[in-house]
């Protein structure tokens, strides 16, 4: 759905409403976790984040919290959507002048500590969106190396006629985002923690 002004509050409730009673406009359904489908462009974005157990603890929350969407340019919508598999939610994003919203339904969640401990979920297109596939986020802190890495992992074709017609723009856009998403996150566990004044 394209608007030509961000979407209200109310409109954005009618419209998950709506997408909650479509199905994924994808087959393999959950493929981000295993073997990648043949006929879908990846992306795949990956970075450093820090070290450390706090660093992991501050980006799973982060994760929760949907802030690899910080970007500038889109949010998600309900902001406090729970990370748990059928959870919808739309994504607002104002490209070119118009604002899009595209839906999506929460796939899986990975919740892991050993041998390398990760935390992320992985979300596929509903009807009302420009594209169909699936996208990750996964966080992982590899205890022996100390490292702590931001991974997103995506596949995706055209849906609709449009996409079709921009597919190299929304490829442009999918690459910017995994940039800016990837500096979202680095800010996020990088931010100092806030603590209470003493009175």
């Amino acid at each position: 759905m394209k608007t030509f002004r961000k979407p209200s509050a109310e409109l954005i409730k009618k419209f998950l409403k709506q997408q909650s009673k479509g199905e994924f406009t994808y087959a393999p359904v959950g493929a981000t976790a295993g073997a990648l489908p043949l006929g879908y462009r990846l992306n795949h974005t990956r970075v450093r984040i820090g070290q450390g157990v706090e660093v992991f603890e501050r980006a799973k929350a982060a994760l929760r919290r949907w802030e690899q969407f910080r970007i500038g340019w889109a949010e998600v919508q309900p902001a406090d959507a729970p990370i748990v598999p059928g959870t919808v939610v739309a994504i607002v994003a104002q490209r070119l002048g118009v604002w899009w919203l595209n839906a999506c339904r929460v796939v899986y969640v990975v919740d892991e500590a050993d041998p390398i401990g990760r935390f992320g979920f992985a979300y596929g297109t509903l009807p009302d969106h420009v594209g169909a596939g699936e996208e990750r986020f996964l966080i992982e802190w590899d205890r022996n190396r100390d490292e702590v890495w931001y991974d997103i992992l995506a596949y995706s074709r055209p849906h609709a006629l449009l996409t079709l017609v921009g597919y190299p723009y929304m490829r442009w856009s999918q690459r910017l985002f995994g940039r800016r998403s990837a500096a979202a996150m680095i800010r996020a566990v990088s931010e100092p923690v806030a603590t209470p004044s003493s009175p």
